[in-house]
């Protein structure tokens, strides 16, 4: 690609420059992809560096340190007792001991399943006494991975646990030695609403996203190496276990079948990633722009009642999509209110196939999303549009500027450059906008070429409707649907990485200033 200097490019048409800016941000992408691989290779260096110079910490302490500070390597806490800081020795030694007595009686269990998950399934067994078959139910390979992975994190949080208890055993001793005097049980209390307090106040907070949101995430990756799936659900149909790269084989592998359709599953997931990527882009831009230009007309000098019509608007916020959206799914069904208005009206012959034809479908629900969209649009940009120097437009129409040029100059800069990361936040949140396509369509119309073991595929369905699909019925392919959450996260990951790092508003933000 041809690069043109400052001068070069004012020397272009409009034309011209549109398509060099196009030109010039495709192909700055693969540029953009390998940093973020050369950026994870150093972070992976640096991470391993940081690991050699702590080892190296570690057993110069233990040579070097006192004998306190040697059987703190054992006991945790003991180094702290013995140099009179009760409070910090107690908590690290009530640590200790509460792991070893989980790992004793629970975690080591988890942790010797884990690589099989359970060996003994359901069992059916004739009972004598009640003359009837009955079923014992043995390991459960679903609690396994669960409280597998808990305990993993356990044993991550007590080397670090053990690390912290070490790294203050050293400064202690080294703290004594330059005749300061330790921080007592009070002052650690003292410090935790005063210096420390942000970290008081994080604390639950970190937990509650560790527990609720970090290890779902882990599991849920974990499954994807797995067979879970309804006949496999680890307790009372069989046992699952793991099957590798099988799982992402099966779904990127162009030559695989799928059990109900002519279509592999690589080729279904192609083609919904696609309808994916267009539905995202058109419901981003056309409340966008559309939400803009509301904003603007409402905003316009002489435009009476504007409190009504910004009222009026904001009442498709307040209904409940669940109600909004099965409403307007039966208003445009083929026996609905908009077919039979037409039809009486004798403007058709024939019910529109809103529903049942693939381009109607797409449209229409791209179409009802604005209708969803543009009002949160219109609220946002409100803020935003009033806060343009008025004295800006005053000097563009002393100097000549019509309407569109003042528009396409000082307005859709200002509001790119403002809510440039609200439009990758709202692109990527559309491509996993399961409400408008579900409550619709529900991924209608059929497609048959795709239709998979999984249940049926639709035209309209997006990778997250996909994905639920995938886990329904009594396949429940859950390891299918596990790989399908991967990928889609990479797939945003990349595409948010990429844009965010040429937003003029990451870019130029000095500049703008």
């Amino acid at each position: 690609m041809t690069k043109y200097s400052d001068l070069e490019y004012l020397k272009l048409s409009k034309g011209e420059k549109l398509l060099y800016k196009i030109t010039q941000f495709f192909c700055a992408i693969p540029r953009k992809i390998l940093g973020l691989f050369v950026a994870l290779w150093n972070l992976i260096k640096k991470t391993g560096s940081a690991i050699g110079r702590e080892a190296k910490d570690i057993i110069f302490t233990f040579i070097h340190g006192d004998w306190k500070t040697k059987i703190s390597f054992f006991v945790m806490g003991f180094g702290n007792l013995a140099r009179g800081q009760i409070l910090r020795g107690l908590l690290f030694l009530f640590f200790q001991i509460i792991f070893i007595g989980y790992m004793i009686l629970a975690g080591g269990y988890w942790l010797s399943m884990l690589p099989s998950l359970g060996k003994v399934g359901p069992v059916e067994e004739y009972d004598y006494i009640f003359d009837a078959y009955v079923t014992t139910y043995n390991d459960n390979s679903f609690k396994i991975l669960l409280y597998g992975v808990l305990t993993i994190f356990f044993v991550i949080a007590f080397i670090y646990t053990w690390r912290v208890n070490v790294r203050q055993n050293k400064l202690a001793e080294q703290i004594l030695k330059s005749g300061k005097k330790l921080k007592s049980g009070k002052d650690d209390l003292r410090s935790m609403v005063d210096d420390h307090f942000h970290t008081t106040l994080l604390a639950l907070p970190m937990t509650g996203i560790l527990i609720f949101t970090v290890l779902p995430i882990v599991f849920m990756i974990l499954v994807a190496f797995t067979n879970y799936d309804g006949a496999h659900d680890g307790y009372y149909s069989n046992l699952f276990t793991w099957v590798g790269l099988d799982n992402f084989n099966t779904m990127l592998n162009w030559s695989v079948s799928t059990s109900g359709g002519s279509q592999s599953y690589a080729a279904t997931f192609g083609e919904i990633l696609s309808w994916t990527l267009m539905w995202a882009f058109f419901a981003t831009f056309t409340n966008y722009f559309l939400g803009m230009f509301v904003a603007m007309a409402i905003n316009k000098k002489g435009i009476r009642l504007k409190k009504l019509w910004r009222t009026v608007l904001v009442m498709t916020i307040a209904i409940p999509q669940f109600i909004s959206l099965l409403y307007v799914s039966k208003m445009f069904a083929k026996n609905g209110i908009i077919n039979g208005f037409l039809m009486n009206m004798g403007w058709i012959t024939e019910a529109l196939p809103f529903w049942e034809d693939p381009t109607w479908a797409r449209i229409t629900v791209i179409l009802t999303n604005v209708w969803i969209g543009i009002p949160y649009l219109m609220l946002i940009t409100t803020g935003i549009l009033m806060n343009i120097p008025a004295d800006l437009y005053e000097s563009a129409r002393i100097d000549g500027a019509n309407p569109w040029q003042q528009y396409t100059k000082i307005t859709l800069p200002y509001m790119l450059f403002v809510t440039g990361p609200y439009l990758l936040t709202s692109f990527t949140g559309n491509m996993n906008n399961f409400n408008v396509i579900y409550l619709l369509t529900g991924g209608a119309p059929t497609n048959s070429a795709a239709s998979s073991a999984a249940g049926s595929v639709g035209y309209t369905d997006l990778l997250i409707t996909w994905l639920f699909k995938i886990t329904q019925g009594a396949e429940s392919q859950y390891y299918l649907a596990s790989v399908v959450g991967i990928l889609v996260f990479v797939v945003v990951a990349l595409i948010s990485l990429v844009v965010y790092n040429v937003l003029p508003s990451i870019k130029n933000e000095e500049d703008f200033q």
